[in-house]
């Protein structure tokens, strides 16, 4: 039987590369899929070729309430109840030293981060079945601190608060909560981080993150949707309070 044999997931963050790769292989493996983004044009244009009785859109910005109730609502009535939440949104925001990092970007990325994977946790478990999954995505930035890096590390380090916070209090219920936490990955989201700090430190950036990585090579999207497809399976039935750590070996 397929691992997720007609069960309803909620994928935020669902046009980008790790969203999208894990909507394919959640499909592959016969769940119905609710994917979620900020921009319906970029969500059409991501959909294109998935199977349309198995997927629903939701354009959303999942910092606010009401969106999110939204999409949350579009699963239920679509599929039903709600057996995975891939809470996948994020922005990186900016490096800059303490006194001149922007005061509205680091709010921002908290708010994505951390607000959006709140909000749709609160809006999400109270439909969620018995033995239901929710996954955050972090990073491995959720283990280390880098200066200037004061949005993106903060927030990483929340949503492992949040995810242990969420882990005790659905256990009873049997639903899971667990971060993946990917190391830099071959996508556009981690070439822009590149080319800035690229700029900043007169190198070149995929290079000096390759350095600080064991296995020498940036993870590929569909390595870290099979990790999250672990989480959101029964074969992660043990699993919850952790920290799944897709990095090469970045945090050792």
């Amino acid at each position: 039987m397929a691992l997720l044999d007609k069960k309803t997931c909620i994928i935020t963050g669902g046009a980008g590369s790790i969203g999208l790769a894990t909507a394919r292989l959640f499909l592959a493996e016969g769940a119905n899929v609710v994917l979620v983004d900020l921009d319906r044009d970029t969500l059409d244009s991501a959909a294109a070729g998935l199977p349309a009785d198995r997927v629903a859109l939701a354009a959303a910005d999942v910092t606010d309430a009401a969106s999110t109730r939204a999409y949350v609502d579009l699963a239920v009535s679509r599929f039903g109840g709600i057996d995975v939440l891939f809470s996948n949104a994020g922005i990186f925001g900016t490096v800059a030293p303490i006194a001149d990092y922007p005061v509205d970007l680091f709010d921002r990325v908290q708010a994505v981060h951390v607000r959006g994977a709140f909000l749709a946790a609160q809006h999400a478990v109270p439909h969620m079945r018995r033995g239901g999954s929710i996954v955050i995505t972090s990073s491995v930035a959720a283990t280390r601190g880098d200066a200037g890096v004061y949005a993106y590390i903060t927030a990483k380090h929340a949503q492992t608060g949040l995810m242990r916070c969420l882990a005790k209090e659905l256990a009873p219920r049997g639903i899971r909560v667990n971060t993946v936490n990917p190391g830099p990955v071959d996508n556009g989201f981690q070439l822009a981080v590149e080319q800035g700090l690229g700029a900043a430190i007169g190198a070149d950036g995929t290079e000096f993150f390759n350095g600080l990585i064991p296995m020498g090579r940036h993870a590929n999207p569909e390595e870290v949707a099979r990790s999250v497809l672990y989480l959101a399976s029964d074969q992660s039935s043990f699993v919850t309070g952790t920290m799944l750590m897709v990095d090469g070996g970045m945090s050792i």
